[in-house]
């Protein structure tokens, strides 16, 4: 087996990372240790920057009857998402195997390879690659690549071959979940504090109910201290919590899955060695406060497949894929920063109601809630871009707007960036901003506008164009955001010859 790039692990992460990989034109393998996709759900939905960009790839309306709700919490602090444009708490009732299910269908229809049965054994450096020895359905087997990428979850095999230093805090405390039917459970979605713990209860699909258990004097198992992934439990050790806890008798109910997790908290030092990289939990493991897990690994997936494409088809500036490090690893930081903090809030006993009605005092002030809003949703995500420019859109993401299109006729801009290439959007009347941009037509693409339409993102700054990269961060925008040909270059490379023209994945 030989290709440009191996994935390691077919779960959110690896299979979105597969799809992107596809669309920028590299060849990609998805390794996989299960032989069947599994139906088990430890995520049942996403936030709302992963729907944002799910969306920029058409996805969303591969789901089914996906919910999206503006009613939120930080630490089981109730919070209106819909302070910011474009805001929500996320995408509920989106059990993981159903999207692992769509996204595997549409890398597959991409073009990618998902090899099922294939554990990953060892690895090896090529000096030029990589070679990933796996035992599979046949025995042992090789597969070699310019780059090796591990999404293989919180216990990464890809992370300890390869030597990536795991730094950060043990577990003090695990957790129970479990999908239940036949009993009568009343709705706790964002949580109930109780005199000894902590319960929440979220209807789901066909009678199911997933619930959480997790009881303040109950320390981790010492074997799974170091990942929030935890050890094979019964239901009726879920059930005897439940009863300690809330006084109520689930045992007569039928569980399709039980599984516990910690609040371990840890993230690698560094994202790449060489022509290895990590992404997902393999990269960073915390509390899954808000259901941040799932959706900052997709984002982090939608950061580097833009990036890893390009360096394998060539197109790539020097030092870009290094950014993938500098942009997700702050990210992933802040991440760990808030789960730790809604841990603090909503897993343990009465000594922290104070701070608990203090905190919800404060996020009655505007803007304290778009903050705390921020950080959970993802959307105060901003990136350096590492030139002059002071326009307020400059590095972050750019919300879905309607465009009345010059010639005629209307677009969203999430449409614009479903074939994961660079959108400049201009109202430049002259013409001599889209000229500019014509010189990068094989990995840019061009949209000239009547006006661009303003928002609350730009606190009243005009703007005339913004520059997009695929994955939706402005890039570069007009006025007061520094000159497009530097921007063009430092992110999509040099301008193409006239005689170099390379189709687009998406379009062959």
């Amino acid at each position: 087996m030989e290709t440009d790039v191996i994935v390691v692990g077919a779960g959110p992460t690896g299979l979105t990372l597969a799809g992107e990989l596809r669309l920028g034109g590299a060849e990609v393998i998805v390794l996989e240790r299960l032989t069947e996709r599994g139906w088990q759900s430890r995520g049942i939905g996403f936030t709302a920057r992963a729907t944002e960009m799910f969306h920029q790839r058409g996805l969303l309306d591969r789901l089914e009857n996906p919910e999206i709700t503006r009613r939120g919490h930080f630490g089981g602090v109730p919070i209106d998402y819909g302070i910011l444009e474009g805001a929500h708490f996320g995408v509920r009732n989106a059990p993981q195997y159903k999207i692992e299910e769509m996204l595997e269908g549409w890398a597959l229809e991409l073009g990618a390879h998902v090899r099922r049965g294939y554990e990953l054994t060892g690895l090896e450096s090529t000096g030029d690659g990589v070679t990933a020895i796996v035992r599979g359905p046949d025995g042992p087997a090789e597969c070699t690549a310019r780059y090796l990428v591990g999404c293989d979850g919180g216990r990464s095999t890809v992370r300890r071959l390869a030597g990536f230093d795991f730094a950060g805090a043990d577990a003090t405390r695990e957790m129970f979940l479990a999908d239940v039917k036949g009993c009568d459970i009343r709705p706790r979605r964002i949580g109930e504090l109780l005199p000894k713990g902590m319960v929440m209860a979220a209807p789901l699909e066909h009678g199911y109910t997933r619930i959480i258990v997790c009881e303040n004097e109950r320390p981790p198992d010492d074997g799974d201290q170091v990942t929030f992934t935890g050890r094979q439990v019964g239901f009726t050790e879920l059930a005897d919590a439940w009863q300690r806890l809330t006084g109520d008798s689930i045992h007569h109910g039928e569980a399709r899955w039980v599984s516990s997790f910690t609040d371990a908290t840890r993230q690698v030092t560094e994202y790449r060695r060489g022509r290895v990289l990590l992404a997902g939990d393999a990269a960073h493991i915390h509390l899954p406060a808000g259901g941040q897990g799932l959706s900052v690994g997709a984002q982090d997936a939608f950061n580097l497949g833009w990036k890893l494409a390009a360096t394998v088809t060539g197109h790539a500036p020097e030092g870009l894929l290094d950014t993938y490090h500098a942009e997700r690893h702050p990210v992933g930081a802040r991440v760990l920063l808030n789960t730790l903090a809604q841990g603090t809030l909503n897993l343990n006993d009465d000594k922290v109601e104070p701070l608990r009605n203090v905190m919800a005092e404060l996020s009655t002030i505007p803007a304290v809630a778009r903050h705390l809003i921020g950080m959970v949703s993802g959307f105060d995500v901003r990136y350096d871009m590492g030139a002059p420019g002071r326009h307020p859109l400059r590095g972050g993401r750019m919300p879905d707007r309607e465009l009345e299109l010059a010639g005629g006729g209307r677009e969203r801009i999430a449409r614009l960036l479903h074939p994961a290439r660079g959108v400049l959007i201009t109202a430049d009347a002259s013409g001599e901003t889209a000229r500019t941009a014509a010189r990068w037509s094989d990995r840019v693409d061009v949209a000239e506008v009547r006006e661009f339409p303003p928002g609350p993102e730009e606190g009243g700054a005009p703007t005339e164009s913004v520059l997009l990269r695929a994955d939706g961060y402005v890039a570069w925008a007009a006025p007061d955001g520094g000159g497009l040909e530097d921007a063009l270059r430092r992110w999509f490379g040099a301008a193409r010859k006239d005689h170099d023209v390379r189709v687009p994945a998406s379009a062959r």
